[in-house]
């Protein structure tokens, strides 16, 4: 291990680098959150009284 050139541990981290990239991308863009949906009758049927 000692014996390997600089530039191997320069490619290994740039490969490691560009994969944990990759892999952190997929994972963000794969999960779709569920939208909750708006039930927007009970909002406009909600009377807004203020008693101030």
């Amino acid at each position: 291990m000692p014996q390997m050139a600089p530039i191997s541990w320069l490619s290994l981290f740039i490969a490691f680098s560009l994969i944990l990239l990759v892999f952190n991308c997929v994972n963000y863009y794969s999960f779709l959150p569920q939208t909750p949906q708006i039930v927007s009758k009970s909002i406009a049927h909600t009377p807004l009284n203020w008693k101030w």
